[in-house]
């Protein structure tokens, strides 16, 4: 599709598209291009064509004259050869937009893997956010606990001391 840009982060932290022009608008492009062939330079596009030779055809069948059998089957032959032709037209149109649309699957896939390697390495980035947190925090209560030990350390000699002294009295 003329229409579509990609952009892909260089960092890897994301990757998006960008369209000049939104899926309708594409499709209505596309589906115009195929009908009409505006890509071609050659004189009148491939339905312009078809449509001449038709109507040349069905003017000299109108025609009601009895010598005009041979100017008809040409016509007739013409037209028919035109139709083949738009036939092959159309037939490698729709090659193309098969091969585009199962490129741009394959692209969709491999973006859906990026996406999924970057989801993975987020969870493990994240999981060892958690455990430094978490480490943090169990440090954190150890030093406490600790201490509180040397604080009931020191209450017991005191108390002992105490109990000393009392018993001396």
């Amino acid at each position: 599709m003329l229409g579509k840009m990609r952009k892909v982060s260089t960092r890897g932290d994301s990757v998006a598209a960008n369209y000049a022009f939104s899926p309708s608008e594409d499709d209505v492009i596309m589906k115009h291009r195929l009908l009409t062939r505006t890509t071609t330079t050659r004189g009148d596009p491939p339905l312009k064509k078809l449509q001449k030779k038709f109507t040349s055809f069905v003017s000299e069948v109108d025609k009601d004259k009895d010598n005009n059998y041979n100017d008809c089957e040409k016509l007739a032959r013409a037209f028919l050869q035109e139709l083949m032709t738009f036939e092959i037209l159309f037939l490698k149109s729709k090659a193309i937009l098969k091969e585009e649309m199962n490129h741009q699957i394959l692209q969709a896939q491999d973006d859906i893997e990026d996406l999924n390697k970057q989801l993975k390495e987020s969870k493990v980035e994240r999981r060892h956010k958690e455990e430094s947190e978490t480490m943090k925090v169990i440090l954190e209560l150890e030093n406490e606990i600790s201490a509180l030990d040397a604080e009931n350390t020191a209450g017991s000699r005191l108390l002992e001391l105490r109990k000393k002294q009392f018993a001396l009295l």
